[in-house]
């Protein structure tokens, strides 16, 4: 931590940390501006700092590096070559000495960390250029003027064209599928190249920096030809000649962190925060881009970011660790499920801060993971927590709190949802479980909403129905009352008066049956209502290509008559968690589902609405922004309902009896205060489950702490309406 506490190891150790940082290589794979490998630079700094105040070690062993090259140079045989490359590895030594001796303790820290230890990607070259002007003020701001030395005595800066390179660190190139394939002539060239690059890094003139280039450039082509006759493809043999990292303008479209960093082995740690973006938006383009490379976490619907996670695991070495802060959804989303499974099978997860909203300054909501590289089929429990809205983000110590409320989180089981649950949650979690049944072994269906494909022509208000009944009495036949997935509230809906038009194609109507809907429909043009998937000539499009007629509904829904049976409805994407019980009189849109069968609806929309039931929802269904759930049928299908049986039988009645209470209510005032009949509809799913005063706790704790981030979103919500009303 960044204090003021002396160095807690002693000589043997410190030694050992200090050799540990020598020979440490970190790679931020998608690096942008350089914040994070800056933060890890002086996260370093602050350490030698502590283990070796003086840099007595550190000095030493950059020295050590220079006099080990020194000593193969004296293997070479032309005896001109070898002194000139003796002489200037000497003039390194005495470049290493001055460079502690006449600047501040942080710059020799800080300078050979730079060229040892930090490396970076990012797919823009702008970005890496502001990562390198970052590090370059780094080491400016810790050395010292001297007016009677030439240049004021400010030693010229790196060149870091190799320690942060422009690619698309995503993909890779081809190999031989024998990759182990190596010669002693590829390990003598790349050793070659690794040497021309160092000596590159601390160049001093225009001439010199060009011949370094200009070796590079032909030890890559001979790499390349000898790669060719291992039996690499042409294709990659050309990239690794023809990649030039000092074209400052040029991005690679692949990357390799062995030919273009030296690193064969791994890294010991990938940091970062990659980019959030989904695979399908701009036509899917990335989507297709990167479906070929055979990540096991990519999914069409997917986001960018899950695959850094994988191509991030296998840049480390082997018990490497991964730390990325990103887009929390994955933890949930159904896109995220693949990850989910590829960690299970090939990390072991450390520690996990789920960061929730507004603690990170992110559009989304966000968590920090760090993980290892290990294969194993026994996982230790690792420490997770959830920091809440309560946590100051100005002034709080994430690691503290993770210290204070982190517990010990077991992985779930593939394809399951990930969430952090102290012991006790988790065992209220298995009592759930266990006493609870899958609504989807309920004697029940679940039914999607109706797709019209133009809203507009299909859907109308209470003046048009009565002036289309008024011209034709049989239109009533197929106008329909419907509601939204907004107009869903708890218990009751806040209907608008909207109707639909429903001319489901499995009832094979004749439009000219319906005369006045027929002359509605056609005001929106009968071109724009084809189901033909088509452009027309004035730009607009027509509905997507379904095989239906031009006045039927977009969907061949063949369920239609239970929207006019008893039913419980609910929104397909919510915030607010609401469920209705309906008789028998309302259509639905596709924005939400119903539910219908059994005889235990009204008891199923008592426990939906129940806190119980919030909390399923929160911690199983996926979160898509400000708390938003999504309640799609193959995630809502999962939550656990405890069975109606003889022995809860009276329970159950009880639940039903309060619903028809505030059903009754609210049908005389639909703003009729039922929050006392709502508790006591907790109280008995309590006893349903018979759990203890200390689960229950945990229970109304979660609803809390859910309205405390739906106070906190109401807030922003009011700044930024405020913000907007001012002149």
């Amino acid at each position: 931590a960044y204090n003021d506490a002396p160095n807690p190891f002693d000589e043997a150790e410190t030694e050992v940390l200090i050799k540990a940082i020598d020979t440490l290589k970190i790679l931020d794979p998608a690096c942008g501006s350089g914040a994070f490998p800056m933060g890890v630079l002086h996260k370093l700094v602050f350490i030698l700092g502590k283990l070796d105040p003086r840099n007595d070690q550190w000095r030493q062993r950059q020295i050590a590096r220079v006099e080990s090259t020194i000593e193969r140079a004296e293997e070479i045989d032309d005896s001109t070559f070898r002194d000139n490359t003796i002489r200037e590895l000497e003039g390194e030594i005495d470049s290493i000495n001055e460079a502690f001796e006449r600047n501040e303790l942080d710059y020799g820290r800080k300078l050979y960390l730079i060229e040892n230890c930090i490396f970076g990607v990012d797919i823009q070259p702008i970005a890496t250029q502001i990562a390198k002007l970052r590090f370059f003020i780094s080491l400016i701001v810790d050395q010292q003027i001297d007016d009677s030395r030439e240049n004021r005595g400010v030693r010229p800066l790196p060149n870091l064209e190799t320690k942060f390179v422009a690619a698309n660190t995503l993909l890779g190139v081809d190999k031989p599928l024998q990759t182990q394939i190596r010669s002693s002539q590829v390990d003598r060239k790349e050793k070659e190249l690794e040497d021309v690059r160092r000596r590159h890094f601390t160049a001093r003139t225009p001439r010199t920096k060009a011949k370094y280039r200009a070796l590079d450039a032909q030890i890559r082509t001979e790499i390349g030809e000898l790669l060719r006759d291992l039996g690499f493809p042409d294709e990659t043999t050309e990239k690794i000649a023809n990649w030039d990292p000092y074209n400052q303008n040029a991005s690679a479209d692949w990357f390799d962190s062995e030919w273009m960093f030296g690193g064969r082995d791994g890294f010991d740690a990938v940091i970062g925060n990659p980019p959030y973006i989904q695979l399908q938006q701009d036509g899917g383009r990335l989507g297709r881009l990167y479906a070929p490379c055979n990540f096991d976490s990519f999914i069409r619907t997917g986001d960018i970011y899950c695959l850094f996670y994988e191509k991030a695991n296998q840049l480390s070495k082997k018990s490497g660790h991964v730390c990325f802060i990103t887009s929390n959804k994955w933890m949930r989303a159904g896109y995220g499920k693949k990850l989910r499974d590829y960690l299970i099978e090939n990390t072991q997860p450390i520690q996990l801060l789920n960061m929730g909203s507004g603690v990170f300054d992110a559009t989304v909501d966000t968590n920090i993971l760090l993980l290892q590289n290990a294969l194993s089929d026994v996982h230790l429990p690792f420490t997770a927590t959830t920091i809440k809205p309560d946590f100051d983000k100005h002034t709080g110590d994430i690691a503290k709190y993770l210290k204070d409320n982190g517990v010990a989180m077991e992985l779930p089981a593939k394809g399951e949802p990930w969430t952090i649950l102290s012991p006790t949650e988790l065992a209220l979690k298995r009592k759930i479980e266990e006493v609870g049944k899958p609504l989807k072994d309920w004697d029940i269906d679940i039914y999607y909403g109706i797709k019209t494909g133009c809203n507009e022509a299909f859907v109308i208000d209470e003046a048009k129905r009565e002036e289309m009944i008024a011209q034709d009495p049989r239109s009533a036949e197929i106008i329909k009352p419907l509601l939204r997935g907004r107009d869903i509230k708890r218990y009751q809906p806040q209907w608008m008066g909207l109707y639909l038009i429903s001319t489901f194609p499995v009832l094979d109507l004749n439009i000219d049956d319906y005369p006045a809907v027929k002359s509605h429909l056609l005001e929106f043009g009968r071109d724009r209502l084809a189901q033909v998937g088509k452009t027309l000539a004035d730009g607009t499009k027509t509905r997507k290509k379904t095989g239906n007629k031009w006045f039927e509904l977009q969907d061949q829904i063949a369920y239609y008559p239970e929207f006019e049976k008893e039913k419980v409805i609910y929104p397909e994407i919510t915030k607010f968690l609401p469920f209705v019980y309906d008789p028998n009189e309302f259509y639905i849109n596709n924005k939400s589902f119903i539910i219908t069968g059994g005889n235990y609806l009204k008891y199923l929309t008592g426990y939906f609405n129940s806190r119980i039931a919030a909390k399923w929802i929160r911690e199983n269904c996926p979160e898509l922004g400000d708390d938003r759930r999504e309640l799609r049928k193959v995630f809502f299908e999962n939550i656990l309902i405890p069975p109606v049986t003889e022995a809860n039988q009276h329970l159950v009645t009880q639940i039903e009896t309060r619903v028809d209470q505030i059903l009754a209510a609210k049908d005389t005032n639909p703003d009729a205060d039922v929050s006392e009949l709502e508790n006591e509809i907790d109280q008995i799913v309590y006893l349903l489950y018979d759990l203890t005063p200390e689960e229950i706790k945990i229970v109304e704790g979660a609803e809390n702490d859910f309205e405390i981030v739906l106070d906190d979103i109401v807030r922003k919500y009011d700044r930024a309406w405020k913000t907007l009303a001012k002149p």
